[in-house]
């Protein structure tokens, strides 16, 4: 694996993009004066704050964008400053080659998770974690395990215990991401090869029977067949039906894996919350779950 991106100085150019929904302005500046404040130079897209309907610029603007941030040499990291949708739209015009001969940083979550997905067909790491969008609410940790990642110092996310845990200890390579785009991309050239791997799923304002019409996807397609730990992250706003759907988050989950024997951890800091930690994607880790804590280490 091509797993040695190199760790970020102070000086080096972060760059901060919008391939998907349209963002404010000042959610970008301040995420800029954030990265400034810790050494580095930033450099924010031609069409970043621009707006296209409900995109920051055209498919072909915003492809632009990113495809800038891959091929320019100087750039050591490429911040999307938002998700929503609109990733699925371009990574298939996306040219990958300069990341492949110099890896370096891909940075987001949610929509992101179009191009975590891509990243892992290459054998190649990014960062699920926080973007300019959430920067100023999020929670001191999430933006240092984000500032940890990137310069290359190691780190461990622990959390409490959740009573609905399924104990154990696992390594594996950490996948995932956004759980309604891992399921819209089952079949595809997009899926990944879950074997061996620790999943972590995440999602936002959806209702709970289509989280379980989700999850059947996954087992239908063995993916829960192939992986050895599962972690999920922040279930965030989701919906019930006028007639109650009659389980809990952690109740649908749990029933998708009462015959599988792995660890599973909820209530996991990472998603649509403002404790949004960075997870590398990609690389080995090792799952801990004991009675006491969760522990995440890579």
């Amino acid at each position: 694996m091509k797993n040695t991106i190199p760790p970020l100085k102070k000086g080096d150019l972060i760059y901060i993009t919008a391939p998907a929904k349209a963002i404010e302005k000042e959610y970008v500046l301040y995420a800029k004066a954030f990265f400034e404040k810790q050494g580095f130079r930033v450099l924010i897209s031609e069409h970043c704050l621009g707006a296209f309907n409900y995109f920051s610029g055209t498919d072909t603007e915003r492809l632009a964008d990113l495809q800038f941030g891959i091929d320019n040499p100087e750039i050591k990291a490429i911040v999307c400053a938002r998700g929503g949708y609109g990733c699925i739209r371009i990574v298939d015009r996306v040219q990958w080659a300069s990341m492949l001969r110099e890896p370096k940083w891909l940075i987001g979550y949610s929509d992101i998770t179009i191009f975590h997905q891509r990243l892992q067909r290459f054998d190649l790491p990014s960062i699920h974690g926080t973007m300019p969008f959430n920067f100023e609410k999020n929670s001191p940790e999430a933006l240092d395990t984000l500032l940890k990642v990137m310069i290359g110092e190691k780190y461990s996310i622990s959390c409490s215990s959740d009573k609905f845990n399924k104990l154990g200890n696992v390594q594996g390579k950490l996948v995932g991401g956004n759980l309604s785009i891992l399921y819209s991309l089952i079949g595809t050239d997009d899926q990944i090869d879950y074997t061996n791997t620790i999943l972590f799923i995440e999602d936002l304002s959806e209702h709970l029977y289509h989280i379980d019409r989700m999850l059947y996807a996954f087992e239908k397609a063995g993916v829960f067949n192939k992986i050895k730990g599962l972690i999920v992250g922040g279930m965030t706003d989701l919906q019930d039906t006028d007639t109650p759907f009659g389980q809990t988050i952690e109740e649908i989950i749990l029933h998708h894996f009462k015959y599988r024997k792995i660890p599973i951890a909820f209530n996991f800091p990472a998603g649509h919350i403002h404790d949004n930690r960075s997870l590398v994607l990609g690389n080995p880790c090792e799952l801990v779950i004991s009675e006491s804590e969760t522990i995440l280490s890579f």
